[in-house]
């Protein structure tokens, strides 16, 4: 498997997008929609990535798409929602801080991928940065925000699984645009069942959807795919600890949070679990990695990589 900077900088795109639309959804979108504000994430990104790789699902990629285009994009972008507006920016982002360890351990029976005693020191370390950040009296925070968070870490940790083990043969673009439709069309009635009309947006609110829809989203989506195809769950999961860290530095320089010496300490154990985690080269250049039963080895994943989906494991 291919695991060079390259990968690790494009997969890094993507937490960085998510920390920092928790603080563009907190601070910029209406509080009281949160099915219409996943539903305008999800479906203008889909229909964007469509347009630009004009490709539709073939077999079984109809029903894969639908199942996870409601994990990955409908429930999961409800629940960030809800979580960025219950809850300061730096405690909504750390929350989703615990998913690297949550993803490892549904890697290993999922996709046959044994996690790195590097990958749980680094998750470990990573969780107990998470932990100081939370108990740092930053005030009482709200449980059902808590809890939403909590909620979307799980059900994406079980939907980038799922859509890493599906990925084999697949353009990651399309795959990409058909869960953001997907996901889009389950919430639209929805949303209009449960929130009525939509909502009147200012100018200010239209930049920031333009921001979620085409950062936060459809890049970095894309991105965060790349990097489940090119490198193990361990290291992406590791790279997902950026999201916290954006999280914290734009909830205290911007937002004006205050940042203690507690979350201080938390931001660097953070950081420490990312270095500690990330993928080993050998002398020769390549990856340093001990594929588990079931996972390709290094040779027939280059052999793949020519093509247009990549199952790396």
């Amino acid at each position: 498997m291919e695991a060079n900077p390259r990968w690790v900088a494009l997969t890094a795109v993507a937490p960085v997008a998510w920390g920092a639309n928790y603080f563009v959804t907190h601070e910029f979108l209406p509080a009281d929609r949160p099915l219409y504000g996943a539903a305008l994430r999800a479906l203008p990104a889909g229909l964007l990535l469509l347009a630009v790789r004009r490709r539709l699902p073939r077999g079984a990629w109809w029903w894969r798409s639908a199942v996870l285009g409601l994990l990955n994009m409908s429930v999961f972008f409800v629940l960030v929602y809800a979580a960025s507006q219950l809850l300061p920016t730096s405690v909504a982002s750390t929350v989703m801080a615990v998913a690297p360890l949550t993803m490892m351990l549904m890697a290993w029976p999922l996709v046959s991928e044994r996690p790195r005693p590097a990958h749980l020191a680094g998750a470990a370390i990573g969780l107990g940065g998470v932990c100081l950040m939370l108990l740092s009296g930053v005030g009482k925070v709200s449980l059902p925000g808590i809890l939403a968070s909590a909620a979307a870490m799980l059900v994406s940790s079980f939907g980038y699984i799922l859509a890493k083990r599906w990925s084999t043969g697949v353009d990651v673009l399309a795959s990409t645009a058909w869960q953001l439709t997907a996901g889009g069309m389950f919430l639209l009635p929805v949303a209009a069942a449960v929130e009525g009309r939509p909502p009147a947006l200012s100018g200010q609110s239209l930049l920031a959807f333009a921001y979620v829809t085409l950062i936060a989203t459809a890049l970095a989506f894309v991105a965060w795919f790349t990097g489940l195809r090119h490198l193990p769950t361990g290291t992406v999961g590791l790279i997902g600890l950026l999201n916290p860290v954006t999280g914290v530095v734009l909830g205290t320089v911007v937002a004006k949070e205050v940042l203690t010496v507690q979350q201080l300490g938390g931001l660097v154990l953070v950081l420490a679990g990312v270095v500690l985690g990330r993928p080993r080269r050998a002398a020769g250049g390549g990856a340093v990695r001990r594929p588990g039963p079931g996972v390709p080895s290094e040779a027939s994943v280059s052999d793949r990589s020519n093509g247009a989906g990549v199952r790396c494991g």
